[in-house]
């Protein structure tokens, strides 16, 4: 009896939603606190006691009953994600994000004759149970490659410290850019630019960003990027300004586009002595126009503008951090950046494979727009594809993965833009691997409804996502690819998946091959392009963003050799 006194004298405490409270009126609740003498012995409910003497106790019951009903049919406790299913949707399986696939007439009539977007992946269960016996977080799809101890080292000589005082107190040279293209190829222009004004000693003024042709997006530098970080960042190296003083507005410019790799040296004679009598420079189609052998310094000037002061904005950071950490809730991820747009097609000279409709669209949209061939218009379809030179399908990419050993429980996040041919495109990928997301799947609508119609944003989100997952994969070169490999090398040289698309497809056309067979072949032409760290200075015209070791990153045995 002492012992049941004592535990009488302890309270407990029990969380009930508000939801319960609510549906419960105030003379109920009374009821519940009053004390009977004694329960019924024989009752119809399943939940009554034979024999319950405490008013807590029954309370406590009660409420428990309660709040598991609540958990098991009014709420989705699945940890992918904060809210159910298909965030965008609607109740009939309809969804109204303007990002999702519509019918080639540009969507659907719902009851009311309003035109609504079917959901881009609308069969996938973004609930899916894991299989049994399969533990993803142990499979050696997810292990990462040895790093060899190579961390960040931007060093800068005592030369290049020295100098920097004159050139970020320097008024009367100020540099001007305008930068084209989508957010990737904007980025690595204003990381040239930042150069640039190192090199002629000018103040930066910020980058104008050109409206995209194709995208229409019309955002600035400050909706992108945190402004108020980039100058901070700099403060040493370049000054930047918000806009021209009052005593340049006046001043006519002197403009130039620079030709494909030019050194320090030539920009510093082509421009330097207009430049000071001037007081202003402006510089138009800045891609690909810097050298990428640099001096040193200036290389680790490129990756301290792009690993460290080019941040985004923080609307968007805050969103991808969201979607990237709703994607690690359950273990490691893949992210993919799909390059199956209509566009992309067109510019690279392929074909999607997906029907002759869908062959007959791209070829139709080359002739009347010749200009967006990019790719060697000498060679066919077929030796552009032999070659490496077009993205991979969803087919390929599904076969690629899977003889990579990524298991079937894999959580993919999607990055990219529309395919062409809608979800169809990405059955075989679906397919095989259910768990595919994309931002519209993971964010809430009012999430997303700022960033609508702004394809840089929505570009610098996937970019967010992409950079944070534990294994990234392409399906064709580019921007992002290019700058995510570089950013996932500076972070520890996270995984990266190269495709070897010259060397493999031969054997992705051999159907007598067995799976086992083709499966060994695969992880071999891999070995080498899984994100280990490789050296810019082994091939000339490397990309020190795409590839920061030496100059950027150093490891105890550089450090004694050097």
């Amino acid at each position: 009896m002492a012992k049941s006194k004592n535990n009488a004298k302890k309270l407990s405490f029990i969380s009930v939603p508000s939801q319960i409270i609510n549906s419960i009126s105030s003379s109920s609740l009374q009821s519940l606190l009053e004390s009977p003498k004694k329960c019924a012995r024989h009752s119809k409910f399943f939940f009554a006691f034979p024999k319950c003497r405490s008013p807590r106790l029954f309370l406590f019951t009660l409420s428990l009953f309660a709040l598991f009903a609540m958990l098991k049919f009014g709420f989705n406790l699945d940890a992918d994600t904060p809210f159910p299913p298909f965030p965008c949707a609607t109740s009939n399986g309809l969804s109204k994000s303007r990002l999702g696939v519509a019918s080639q007439k540009g969507g659907v009539l719902d009851g009311a004759g309003v035109t609504v977007s079917q959901p881009l992946i609308a069969n996938v269960q973004l609930h899916a149970q894991v299989p049994s016996g399969v533990d993803q977080e142990k499979s050696e799809f997810w292990e990462q490659p040895d790093g060899l101890g190579y961390k960040p080292c931007l060093g800068f000589s005592r030369e290049y410290r020295r100098e920097s005082e004159g050139v970020v107190k320097n008024r009367r040279r100020y540099l001007m850019v305008v930068v084209s293209g989508g957010m990737n190829q904007q980025r690595n222009q204003i990381v040239d630019a930042v150069v640039i004004a190192r090199i002629l000693g000018a103040a930066l003024v910020v980058p104008i960003l050109q409206v995209n042709v194709i995208w229409e997006d019309e955002s600035e530098f400050a909706d992108i990027f945190d402004l108020e970080h980039f100058k901070s960042v700099l403060a040493n190296d370049v000054r930047v300004v918000s806009a021209l003083p009052s005593t340049h507005l006046m001043t006519r410019p002197v403009e130039g586009s620079p030709p494909l790799h030019v050194t320090p040296r030539w920009i510093r004679s082509r421009y330097l002595r207009r430049f000071n009598r001037e007081g202003v420079l402006l510089l138009r189609g800045l891609d690909s126009r810097l050298t990428k052998d640099l001096p040193p310094d200036l290389q680790k000037l490129r990756c301290k503008v792009a690993f460290h002061a080019l941040r985004f904005a923080r609307p968007v950071q805050e969103l991808g951090n969201k979607i990237a950490e709703r994607m690690k809730r359950k273990g490691p991820y893949l992210a993919l950046h799909l390059r199956m747009e209509k566009d992309v097609w067109v510019r690279t000279g392929c074909l999607p494979g997906l029907s002759p409709e869908f062959d007959e669209i791209v070829n139709s949209e080359r002739i009347q727009r010749p200009e967006l061939l990019t790719a060697r218009s000498s060679m066919t379809y077929h030796e552009r594809k032999l070659a490496g030179l077009c993205p991979l399908n969803a087919m390929e990419v599904t076969r690629l993965l899977k003889a990579l050993g990524a298991p079937k429980s894999a959580r993919i996040y999607w990055a990219g833009g529309q395919p062409l041919g809608g979800k169809e495109a990405l059955q075989p990928l679906i397919h095989e691997f259910p768990h595919l997301y994309s931002k519209e799947d993971l964010a809430l609508p009012e999430e997303l409804e700022s960033f609508a119609n702004k394809a840089s944003l929505m570009a610098a989100i996937d970019y967010i996502v992409s950079e944070k997952s534990d294994v990234f994969m392409p399906s064709h070169g580019g921007n992002m690819g290019h700058a995510i490999q570089g950013h996932r090398a500076y972070a520890g040289h996270k995984k990266y998946i190269t495709p070897n698309k010259r060397h493999m497809l031969p054997y992705f056309l051999n159907s007598s091959l067995p799976e086992a067979e083709f499966n060994r072949i695969i992880k071999e032409l891999h070995q080498d392009s899984l994100g280990q760290p490789e050296l810019r200075t082994s091939r000339a015209g490397r990309d020190v963003t795409k590839y920061p070791v030496p100059e950027c990153m150093c490891n105890d045995s550089h450090y004694h050799s050097s």
